[in-house]
């Protein structure tokens, strides 16, 4: 197993009073003396930690070959809308619609959207 190094840790300390800071200040707020921080590294502490986990080698498969079993769809009866969607909704899906302003994104949605809500399955349009 690899292990990464670790940076030496810098603090600031008040060469007048000894008040130690993360990082530099002009000023030292214990005895108020001005230009008394200096920096200081510290060696790193323990052998590090792992690098990331090595993952399996995932093959690529062709969209083509993926099967797609199960699929329930709900047409919203815009033919081009249901195409791009791959042939309708899927009741539970999340559609993420983008757009220059004005081209017609609301208009789109509210005409698809009455389509698909019932009383057993309502829609949630969240726009921002």
């Amino acid at each position: 197993m690899r292990l990464l190094r670790m940076r030496a840790k810098t603090s600031f300390s008040c060469q007048a009073c000894g008040h130690q800071s993360p990082r530099w200040l002009g000023r030292c707020p214990d005895c108020s003396g001005w230009n008394t921080m200096k920096e200081e590294r510290q060696a790193p502490t323990g052998k590090g930690r792992p690098a990331a986990m090595k993952t399996a080698q995932a093959k690529a498969t062709p969209i083509a070959d993926i099967e797609v079993v199960g699929e329930d769809r709900r047409l919203t009866q815009i033919g081009e809308f249901d195409r791009v969607l791959g042939g309708g909704v899927i009741p539970g899906s999340v559609i993420l619609i983008g757009g220059d302003p004005g081209i017609g994104k609301t208009t789109l949605l509210l005409q698809a959207l009455p389509r698909l809500s019932s009383k057993e399955e309502p829609v949630l349009y969240v726009s921002g």
